[in-house]
């Protein structure tokens, strides 16, 4: 079993969730209480996609994050460097366009979508940075990105507590439900070192995104990140 460190190499990352990839939807939907499918419905609210648009999911492993997207009438296309995750995703999803790609070198060409995003996915690649500029490049003029990733709770007695179920609930659970659980080990880990929400949304706007705001879900268990491209 492959657990990435928290340098977060390319090659780990790909290959733990290439690990975990036939599970994958199952175990979020245990870990996170079944609150998964609510935040992915915030992300779908918040990117607000339209006919004919094109749509980037980022780190969109299985493709169901980017099935809210198809329905509107969009054009999306599900990115994922895990080729383990694509294929499951492709099985389950064979009419999307799913394509492997890099987030820190996207292979699109600049000003190309309506609106980027990612979700549960940025914390786990190397150089966020360069991936925030690489999502700005491939938006057009007036296009929008939307993150959505786990960030700090503000408050401070629920901090505690769910900084304790992270590092000693989540492994329990994950060996229960997953066929990979020191990936998941992983996960928790990535969690705790993930910048908070102003930190996050500086880094946004050091990548040339402007009116950047950010609105917490689950009391700060996770936060959805905003920013447009300057027309």
């Amino acid at each position: 079993m492959t657990r990435a460190s928290l340098n977060k190499q390319p090659h780990e990352v790909a290959s733990m969730f290439d690990d975990v990839a036939e599970r994958y939807d199952l175990t979020n939907d245990v870990l996170s209480l079944g609150q998964d499918r609510v935040w992915r419905k915030e992300v779908a609210k918040a990117v607000d996609a339209r006919p004919a648009q094109k749509v980037l999911d980022l780190a969109a492993g299985t493709a169901t994050s980017s099935l809210p997207f198809a329905r509107t009438g969009a054009y999306v296309v599900p990115c994922d460097f895990s080729l383990g995750m694509l294929q499951v995703g492709k099985r389950k999803h064979p009419w999307l366009p799913l394509t492997a790609g890099d987030a820190t070198k996207l292979p699109f060409r600049d000003d190309t979508f309506d609106a980027v995003t990612i979700s549960f996915g940025l914390r786990n690649v190397q150089d966020f940075d360069a991936a925030l500029r690489e999502m700005h490049r491939v938006t057009k003029p007036g296009g929008r990105v939307v993150i959505c990733e786990f960030s700090h709770p503000t408050w401070a007695p629920f901090r505690t507590v769910y900084t304790e179920y992270l590092m000693r609930a989540l492994p329990p659970v994950a060996r229960a439900v997953s066929s990979n659980p020191e990936a998941y080990v992983y996960l928790a880990e990535s969690i705790r070192a993930w910048p908070d929400q102003p930190a996050l949304a500086e880094r946004l706007q050091k990548a040339g995104w402007s009116k950047v705001a950010w609105r917490n879900l689950t009391g700060g268990v996770v936060a959805l990140h905003r920013g447009f491209k300057e027309s």
